[in-house]
């Protein structure tokens, strides 16, 4: 699985080549960056107004673009603050101020686990009031015992959990390898030629891809083991247990070992990256190599299912959390932590319960399992299901496709990640989709990108993909602030951030005007979102500029107020 916080090929080549100089730096730090008179020109009057009816050109009373992405800004807005974000804030000040929710909406969310007893979470947690919390019976008779705030597809009878998993693809190469490694190809008989040139393909894609991640392991570990020695270095020098940026880029010293080690630090602090963003992309190239890539590791035994029938639904444990629900609860708060409450951030939406559905390990989620979360939660009373995975294969896709089928025709609103690999989804596979195999597709679905709180040309997060035909629209995904486990936050990037910020606005419209059906939920969302259609961006995962337009079907970035001033009309008729 991709999650979203993203280390771009960029980042590794910063990597390359600051790893092995001790020179001092050139490259300027990011906030030295000069915005243009023409971009802030091309940001301020290049898409028309929302629509909203409220807002006026107050261009002269604005604040300065800030240079750094300010904590709350997928909150904020384009006309009041030079932010692109959701407009939050001013629906609340706005549309909502005289309103109430007449509705409490359940959002679940398919990923790597949720901290329920965050300080910012615990309070709209989904709760399952039919059921009798650590009893070991399934009081409700849904089939799942204990299911006190959701259910977990990656763990065992036994309390135990997958943590990492290999990719799709690996367990692709395995499955043919098991077929195909001792045949001599002369002898392959023609019914299985096909089969045959599918292993091959397969074969040589997974070496291509496990050499790469041990190459470049060993590349970044000469990058961490020099951050190591620079650290070590500067705390024995100063005296102290850590560094800040502000500590190097003051350190004044003629001592050729310390100069040097301050550089190296100086370098990487000036690409925006800290020791621990080295450590923690080591720690990610490690885990290729070690479960992602290993085509001898095979960690579904744990789960204890029969892992060839498909049809098997009952299986897993109660434990929502996981061994590692950082990606989850980030993406859980962006929906529903807690507004208002003096602690840690505001959630998009208010009459919100977040449903946590373990599915997604530090590798590829399996189909299998895939397809009893997405049951689950519309059997269970979700009204949205936000997926913040994908991935490039799916071989048993029919089977996600009649889970898709099953919520879709519940009603219930699935939002979907776009993926972070910079490509075109038009052209290339990112699963689960909208589009069913035997043709047709669900109707409620909303595929969503990343966008930046930067001005034109980088409105778009450089990972991002992007769609003219797959993509429906932007939402806020990079620099992102949310909750994490132990009551603690931090900025996250990717589309898995974008697609719950969607997920909420959805949430906010459902809680506030209830009889709006899903289907025209969705339009709302869609139709009122702030358009950039000729704002010239960097495509992502190239270089070159194109109109904003060009990436999704709105070419436009989502906006709650203009979204519930909409829905405010059309319930009135």
């Amino acid at each position: 699985m991709k999650l979203v916080n993203v280390c771009t090929a960029a980042l590794l080549a910063l990597l390359l080549v600051g790893c092995t100089s001790s020179q001092p730096v050139t490259t300027p730090a990011p906030t030295e960056r000069p915005e243009s008179s023409t971009t802030a020109s091309t940001d301020s009057t290049s898409a028309p107004d929302s629509g909203s009816g409220t807002t006026t050109d107050t261009t002269a009373e604005r604040p300065a673009r800030p240079e750094e992405a300010p904590t709350d800004w997928f909150h904020l807005d384009r006309e009041r603050r030079r932010i692109p974000g959701l407009a939050t804030r001013s629906a609340y000040e706005t549309v909502l101020a005289d309103r109430s929710p007449r509705d409490t909406v359940t959002v679940a969310i398919i990923d790597s686990g949720i901290d329920v007893d965050h300080e910012d979470l615990a309070a709209s947690t989904w709760t399952n009031r039919d059921e009798v919390p650590g009893n070991n019976e399934d009081d409700d008779n849904n089939g799942y015992v204990d299911d006190r705030h959701g259910w977990n597809f990656i763990g065992g009878p036994d309390g135990k959990n997958v943590e990492q998993d290999t990719y799709e693809l690996t367990r692709l190469y395995v499955k043919y390898r098991e077929r195909f490694a001792d045949v001599d190809s002369a002898s392959v008989a023609d019914s299985n030629r096909a089969a045959y040139r599918r292993f091959e393909t397969l074969r040589k894609k997974f070496r291509q891809k496990r050499q790469q991640a041990q190459k470049e392991l060993k590349n970044v570990q000469q990058a961490r083991d020099a951050v190591q020695f620079s650290e070590k270095v500067l705390t024995n020098h100063l005296g102290v247990d850590s560094l800040s940026r502000t500590t190097v880029d003051t350190l004044t010293t003629d001592d050729p070992q310390l100069r040097k080690a301050r550089d190296i630090l100086l370098y990487f602090y000036r690409q925006d990256l800290s020791p621990q963003d080295i450590y923690d992309y080591y720690d990610s190239l490690k885990r290729r190599v070690e479960y992602n890539y290993n085509s001898d590791f095979n960690p579904r035994p744990i789960v204890g299912d029969d892992y060839a029938d498909k049809t098997e639904r009952h299986y897993g444990n109660s434990d929502v959390e996981g061994p590692d629900p950082y990606h989850g609860t980030h993406v859980g708060g962006i929906v529903g932590a807690v507004r208002n409450n003096d602690v840690g951030i505001d959630g998009v939406a208010n009459a919100v319960r977040v449903m946590s559905v373990r599915a997604v390990p530090n590798g590829d989620e399996r189909d299998k399992d895939v397809a009893n979360a997405i049951r689950y939660a519309a059997n269970n009373g979700a009204d949205v299901i936000n997926m913040s995975f994908g991935k490039g294969y799916s071989p048993h896709k029919e089977v996600v496709d009649a889970a898709v089928r099953h919520a879709d025709s519940m009603g219930v609103l699935m939002v979907h990640a776009a993926g972070n690999d910079g490509a075109n989804v038009d052209t290339t596979e990112n699963y689960p989709t909208r589009t069913y195999l035997g043709g047709g597709q669900a109707q409620h679905w909303i595929e969503v990108g990343a966008s930046s709180w930067e001005a034109p040309p980088n409105l778009v997060a450089p990972f991002s993909n992007y769609g003219e035909k797959s993509v429906d629209v932007f939402a806020p995904g990079r620099s992102i602030y949310s909750t994490v486990p132990n009551n603690q936050y931090e900025q996250s990037d990717g589309t898995s951030m974008a697609a719950p910020m969607v997920s909420g606005v959805a949430a906010l419209v459902m809680a506030y005007f209830p009889e709006l059906p899903v289907a025209q939920v969705r339009s709302i969302i869609l139709e009122t979102a702030t358009p950039f259609p000729d704002t010239m961006v960097t495509r992502p995962g190239g270089s070159e500029t194109v109109p904003f337009g060009q990436l999704s079907r709105t070419g436009g970035i989502v906006n709650a107020q203009a979204a519930l001033q909409r829905a405010a009309a059309l319930s009135t008729q």
